[in-house]
């Protein structure tokens, strides 16, 4: 793979940006293009490892060809990289431009370097490549099979389990309850992460291999799950993991504090050229100090989409201690690193605070938020029941001047809503539809579940992964239906 001393010839460099002094401005795409020819060295990296841990499940959920495509890149075919990357992977744009990269932490380079292969940058440009020289075509279907199937949610596992079993042969209905297909790629990532004419380019290839999407429609309201039933052969569900974890503190319900999601969507919708609806506020950071609860990825973008819309500051608060700059023992490689990672958005401005917790809220004369009254935590456990012990740092308040608050602290599941019990679905205790983890199929037979839905809140990559699966386990089911059905009619 690659050249046999490559990883010793040839630097790391990752994918340029554009200059924080111009994309802080704007809501375009942060990354630009690497030369065919630089391309090809970071692709001569890749090591002749015995191991490849970047595809295994510690690196890479969908088992991406990584080392594959990183020679042909290397050796300028890209053509063939392209048809090894889409061999497991559906999506290799919404990865390539989304997804963290633990396929990075587990490269054999980062055990002892730090620089692993560039493999997302290199994956992004291969797919990329491939669009722009029209290499990217639908596919012809298998024979169709007489099968209906339903899939409920069009984010990335919604959309990756229809894309197979419409390849199979099985006529497929995306339901989703929004106005544009998508879902979280579409309206929860900022467009300054991905473009959406790139959600747009996929969902044609996917109608000319045959996949319906109906939008506006919320399934288990304005379709019940026995109609459901009654006109499809197998189900598909692939809602998400969309209900907000609060931070539920005196001063809660002052004005301008928010969910991170409302926030993002409402600032997507005005990308897309949509209206505020009539009785809408809009959120906005534009001369607001603005305070962002919560360290992770949801947390960064709204970092970012505030720096965009003009904030005068941003603090983002973490309850834990800061991590490390090197990987952690606790961590050993090829496991995903517990050390700091900055993004994009925080080299645009912005202050990381660390150990503290907002233990309230105070207002103004008008009912508006003015402080977050924090408090700093000398140590964070867990109780047996999942609820956190925090222990006080002596003399440690601390009063932070806000005008908006954003909550980015994670999601608690699927919202409660009358599907999965109309469906007779089993959840479990955080209301994520269980499924049985080799058929992905649930308590009720012919019901499958896929995604956050099926997991909890993750990663784009492992959403591709379960929808793959779901539709594997529903295309099995199916077929071993038609096999029982031809059975019976023989019988009779």
């Amino acid at each position: 793979m690659g050249q046999i001393d490559g990883f010793m010839k040839f630097p790391r460099k990752g994918a340029p940006l554009r200059p924080v002094e111009v994309r802080r401005y704007d809501y375009q795409e942060l990354y630009q293009d690497h030369s065919d020819e630089e391309l090809g060295i970071q692709g001569a990296r890749c090591m002749d490892c015995a191991i490849p841990y970047c595809q295994t499940d510690t690196g890479c959920p969908v088992d991406n060809l990584i080392p594959e495509w990183n020679n042909l890149v290397y050796i300028g075919q890209w053509h063939e990289a392209l048809e090894r990357l889409h061999e497991t992977n559906n999506f290799p744009e919404f990865t390539g431009w989304l997804c963290p990269a633990p396929c990075e932490s587990a490269c054999t380079l980062d055990l002892v370097e730090d620089a692993p292969v560039t493999i997302k940058n290199i994956e992004r440009q291969i797919i990329e490549r491939g669009f722009q020289e029209d290499w990217v075509h639908p596919l012809s279907p298998e024979p169709a099979t007489g099968f209906r199937v339903a899939v409920v949610g069009s984010g990335p596992a919604g959309l990756a389990a229809a894309q197979q079993l419409a390849r199979w042969g099985h006529e497929v209905v995306v339901f989703e309850k929004n106005d544009r297909i998508g879902g979280l790629l579409r309206y929860g990532i900022p467009d300054f992460k991905m473009a959406k004419f790139r959600v747009d380019r996929r969902l044609e290839q996917m109608e000319a291999e045959g996949v319906q999407f109906q939008t506006g429609v919320d399934v288990g309201r304005d379709v019940t799950a026995d109609e459901l039933r009654g006109q499809y052969d197998a189900v598909i569900l692939a809602g998400g993991a969309e209900k907000p974890r609060d931070h539920e503190v005196p001063g809660r319900d002052l004005a301008g504090i928010h969910f991170a999601m409302p926030y993002l969507v409402q600032q997507n919708r005005l990308n897309a050229g949509d209206f505020l609806g009539p009785n809408e506020q809009r959120i906005t950071a534009e001369g607001k100090n603005v305070l962002v609860l919560g360290g992770g990825d949801t947390g960064a973008d709204c970092v970012g989409t505030a720096i965009r819309q003009g904030a005068a500051s941003i603090r983002q608060l973490n309850i834990h201690p800061e991590p490390p700059h090197e990987r952690s023992d606790q961590t050993p490689w090829p496991e995903w690193p517990y050390k700091r990672m900055d993004s994009a958005a925080h080299d645009e401005g912005c202050e990381r605070l660390w150990r503290l917790y907002v233990k309230s809220f105070t207002g103004d004369n008008s009912g508006h938020v003015a402080q977050a009254n924090c408090i700093t935590v000398k140590s964070a456990q867990r109780r047996p029941d999942g609820t956190r012990e925090l222990i006080e740092e002596p003399g440690g308040d601390v009063d932070l001047d806000v005008e908006l608050v954003l909550i980015a602290i994670g999601f608690a599941g699927p919202y409660s809503d009358p599907l999965l019990e109309d469906l007779g679905v089993t959840p479990d205790e955080r209301g994520n539809a269980t499924a049985d983890p080799g058929t992905r199929m649930t308590n009720v037979e012919g019901v499958f579940s896929s995604g956050d839905m099926y997991r909890g809140a993750s990663l784009i990559v492992w959403a591709i992964h379960d929808g793959r699966q779901a539709a594997e386990g529903a295309h099995r089911y199916l077929m071993r239906e038609r096999v029982q059905r031809s059975i019976r009619e023989v019988a009779d």
